[in-house]
Formats: structure tokens, C-alpha cells, sequence
């Protein structure tokens, strides 16, 4: 019996931002991609995320995997009324709610999201990603165009959504899940610090590092992150 490997995009992201990751686990796990694209909340998005999910029957192994935004979800998901999960991953994220710095920022952001979008993600790219990724000009349309493949309303809405999320550091000290925690170790937009917290708070996690790598480690090295992902299945 395969296990079921619910991926959870990030903010920006299409379905596509986990393709080079999900193709290399295919072979050990029944893949799917939550929809993050529509909802208003990061509850709501988990919420949708359970729908799913909701078809597995009794026995069948999950594992959650949420990507920066994504994990915020990751978390939330585990916050609700729901199944049991074999495991949890959480790749370049946090467990902190929003700070008051965190969230004039924000409001800057959207304010630029709302001017210029496609200058925003130009932004967003480079400061996103490796020294070495940005010397790659494929990469780098990959991921430009995973981004721009999210229209500016729903970056905003998602910038919202995050401004707006729960502070579950209390539930994730109390977790009995298997947990992996990745982070690019370049990452500028989650750094490692903040990983090294999150696995410092879970019970037995593991906290794993990936060279080469920015916020964007699962597109600049999707194969380091799926060996590590591939250990919890």
C-alpha cells in the first residue's frame, strides 16, 4: 500500500513549484498538490486541503509536506478535527505568528503587488534563490513563471491570509508525528534560524540543511529535497 504524499504550495506558487520534487517520489507514494489558490485564511486553505484527502480509507498512510506558506497550512491542518498522519515535513518555513515589523512590511508588499506585480516577482526571485541558482537563466524562468502563473488579487489575498495566521507553537510542542524540517541553508526569506527553531520545538524532529539553496530549495535542488521527504515514506 502506497502512502499518500499531500504537497502544500507556497505563496506564489502554482501546483508546478513542487514538479521536480513530486516526480522523483512517485515511485513510493501516491502524489497530490493542495489547492492554496483560492481561499481567504490559512485556516480555510487547510480546511480545503482535508477535502483532499477526505477519500482515503482507514489505513492508508499520509504525509503532509508544506512549503513556507505551505506550512503554515501544514500546521493548520493539524490544528482542526481531522485523520491521523504517518508524518510531517516542513520545508523553509516557521512556527511564528506575524510580527508587528513583519506585518508593516507586508502591507508594503502589497502595496508594490498592487502597482507593479511583475516587478515584485523580479524581486521576489532574486532574493529568493542562490548565488548559483541566479547564474542559471532556465531556473530562474522556471521559477519566475511559477510565479507570475498566480495573478496579483490572489497575491494579495494570500499576503493577507498569512498577516492573519494562528500562533500554533503551543500544539507543535506537543506533536507525536514523525517530523522532518528542511531549509535551504542560503534561505533570506525563512532562515535556517527560524528551522532550527521549529525542530527544536517538535518533539524529535529532525532538522536538515540543503547547500546550494535559498527560500526556493524545493526548484533549486528538488532532488536533495525529495531523498530527505523520500525518508518519511
Amino acid at each position: 500500500m502506497k502512502p499518500v504524499l499531500l504537497l502544500i504550495p507556497g505563496m506564489l506558487n502554482t501546483a508546478q513549484v513542487w514538479d521536480g520534487v513530486a516526480d522523483r517520489l512517485r515511485d513510493v507514494a501516491e502524489v497530490r498538490v493542495a489547492d492554496v489558490l483560492t481561499q481567504p485564511s490559512i485556516t480555510q486553505m487547510a480546511r480545503e486541503a482535508w477535502t483532499q484527502v477526505a477519500d482515503l480509507p482507514p489505513g492508508v498512510p499520509l504525509v503532509l509536506c508544506g512549503f513556507s506558506m505551505g506550512g503554515y497550512v501544514a500546521i493548520e491542518m493539524l490544528a482542526g478535527p481531522a485523520r491521523k498522519i504517518s508524518a510531517l515535513a516542513l520545508l523553509d518555513t516557521s512556527a511564528r505568528p506575524e510580527s508587528p515589523e513583519g506585518a508593516i512590511l507586508r502591507e508594503k508588499t502589497i502595496t508594490a503587488i498592487g502597482r507593479d506585480y511583475s516587478k515584485v516577482v523580479d524581486g521576489v526571485t532574486q532574493f529568493a534563490t542562490h548565488a548559483t541558482s541566479r547564474e542559471d537563466a532556465a531556473l530562474m524562468a522556471q521559477i519566475r513563471e511559477v510565479m507570475l502563473g498566480v495573478d496579483s488579487e490572489t497575491a494579495i489575498r494570500q499576503n493577507r491570509a498569512i498577516q492573519d495566521r494562528s500562533d500554533h507553537r503551543a500544539l507543535l510542542a506537543r506533536l507525536d508525528t514523525p517530523t522532518l524540517v528542511i531549509c535551504g541553508r542560503e534561505d533570506k526569506v525563512t532562515p535556517p534560524v527560524l528551522s532550527e527553531e521549529l525542530a527544536a520545538l517538535i518533539p524529535g524532529a529532525r532538522l536538515a540543511l540543503i547547500d546550494n539553496a535559498g527560500h526556493m530549495a524545493l526548484m533549486e535542488q528538488p532532488a536533495s529535497v525529495a531523498a530527505l521527504i523520500k525518508t518519511l515514506l
